[in-house]
């Protein structure tokens, strides 16, 4: 979707995803000591960010929607928190190079092109050493998960996503297809994610 797309999604309900961290993004920086300058590229309303900033992580959101920024300068303001909002499309956004300890893609689900750009992105703005980490909807997830986009063209397959990180000079760590529940009417459902880890060499 475009902008005016993603601001109608926003409009239509109070905090799309919650206001709680995604699970897996929880799981893998709440044991990890905050390392300075992290990067949350597609931060939608500010869960992760907020969440991660509440760590002592020094945080910028990136993000397209300007319905999204508001709402989550305002949830920021709320948790006492301060956070670098950007408004921006992230397929077209530069950044400092060699400056941030950690990038986070979550959930950003568009067509492969687009995501490569993203990926060379965050490794151009890592700094030597510094980790990237991404969960979003598997292609699998289409056929035998729950939710999600219908689109197979935005969802992340484990290969494409190796070759894409691979591609950016990065050090791939992990890719594999988690399992996320989901409660929905009174039903728990199994949705299937795909998660990257991966780090810029020394």
């Amino acid at each position: 979707m475009d902008r005016e797309g993603w601001n109608q999604r926003y409009r239509s309900s109070d905090l799309v995803w919650g206001a709680a961290p995604n699970a897996f993004v929880a799981e893998a920086f709440g044991d990890r000591p905050p390392a300075g300058r992290l990067l949350d590229l597609a931060c939608g309303e500010g869960r992760n960010a907020i969440w991660l900033a509440g760590l002592g992580w020094r945080v910028t959101a990136v993000d397209l929607s300007d319905v999204a920024i508001d709402r989550a300068r305002d949830l920021a303001a709320r948790e006492g928190v301060e956070i670098e909002w950007i408004e921006a499309d992230a397929t077209k956004v530069a950044f400092e190079p060699d400056a941030y300890a950690a990038v986070l893609i979550s959930y950003l689900q568009i067509p492969g092109p687009e995501l490569q750009q993203v990926i060379a992105t965050a490794a151009a703005a890592l700094a030597p050493g510094g980790r990237l980490f991404m969960i979003g909807h598997a292609l699998r997830n289409l056929a035998d998960g729950f939710g999600g986009p219908r689109s197979p063209a935005v969802l992340w397959a484990p290969g494409d996503l190796e070759e894409d990180v691979v591609a950016a000079s990065l050090e791939l760590e992990r890719c594999e297809e988690v399992i996320r529940v989901v409660e929905r009417d009174g039903e728990t459902r199994e949705a299937i994610d795909l998660l990257v880890e991966a780090h810029r060499g020394s």
